[in-house]
């Protein structure tokens, strides 16, 4: 069983409650959306899922159906007893908790194999997907609903309009695609833009070696080139890159920080270091962060759209 969109209604009438903007609350109406959600997770019994924002509990139903056992980080405290009323206990184990500021060591425990299936609130969605690829590798899948133009950028590839730092973040840790679009019509209140579900597979090690490059010396580099992501970047990462890096990285310094993988910043950035400039490069593109207020955004992105936790 799942919710429909005239069960919705009734519960947020009996209780007394109506969706938070401030929370990014919208939820989901119609039960074929939360039963593709599941099957595109490819999770049954045995398996450890964990959500973020069950809202009113319509994806953790259709996740309850397909056996595995579900913890599901709810952050608003007025929907705690209706969850408990629509979901039972069977297979679920519910926290109250900012799944921003949790302890994700404790709630998980040391064991990997975690998936994360969510559709996450608009608002947080790149931060906390970027701070739990870089500080839980416990969760070794994601299956995630976020608005559409978000979920392009975690899965976009160099020369992709939506490719940033934050699409180098998440090609450092895993490999993400969009396997499916949800139009803005299943959803309480309707949003004005449509959803993509993102596929995000951990790598088995980092695409850059870290014992080649630290993670801090990589990002503060990728930060530093986008920030400036219509120059050259013999432009952008001038005072940053010591002359002859380029050529030992095999990058041109005519390209633009989009037209970088991961694998190319990496080697950038091994050039860096290995000409012994990174402890500089690092400050100086802390210190263009200040300037510019958010030094991860590129053209057209919001601030603050993915490098939470970068560096």
């Amino acid at each position: 069983m799942t919710l429909t969109s005239r069960q919705i209604s009734d519960l947020l009438t009996t209780h007394g409650l109506r969706p938070s903007r401030a929370l990014g609350q919208n939820f989901v109406t119609d039960p074929n959306t939360v039963r593709r959600i599941a099957r595109l997770a490819g999770v049954g019994p045995g398996d450890r899922v964990v959500e973020i924002g069950p809202g009113l509990g319509s994806l953790t139903l259709a996740l309850q159906e397909s056996g595995a056992a579900v913890t599901a980080v709810e952050i608003d405290q007025h929907l705690i007893p209706v969850l408990e009323a629509v979901i039972g206990s069977a297979n679920v184990r519910l926290v109250h908790g900012d799944a921003l500021k949790i302890d994700w060591a404790e709630l998980l425990g040391p064991e990997p194999g975690w998936v994360l299936v969510a559709n996450l609130p608009y608002n947080i969605a790149t931060p906390l997907v970027a701070d739990l690829l870089d500080g839980v590798p416990t969760i070794d899948r994601m299956v995630i609903m976020v608005q559409r133009e978000v979920g392009e950028r975690l899965a976009a590839k160099p020369g992709d309009a939506g490719y940033g730092a934050v699409s180098v973040k998440v090609a450092y840790w895993a490999e993400a695609s969009v396997v499916g679009r949800v139009p803005a019509s299943v959803f309480m209140p309707r949003p004005k833009v449509e959803s993509a579900l993102v596929s995000i597979r951990r790598r088995l090690a980092p695409a850059v070696d870290p014992a080649d490059v630290k993670p801090e010396e990589l990002f503060a580099l990728v930060r530093a080139g986008f920030a400036k992501r219509r120059k050259m970047l013999r432009r952008s990462l001038a005072g940053l890159v010591p002359a002859g890096a380029f050529e030992a990285a095999d990058v041109q310094p005519e390209s633009r920080a989009e037209n970088l993988d991961v694998y190319a910043w990496g080697r950038l950035a091994a050039a860096v270091n290995a000409a012994g400039a990174v402890a500089g490069a690092v400050e100086a593109a802390a210190a263009l962060e200040a300037v510019t207020g958010d030094a991860g955004a590129g053209a057209g992105e919001p601030r603050g759209d993915g490098d939470a936790g970068v560096g």
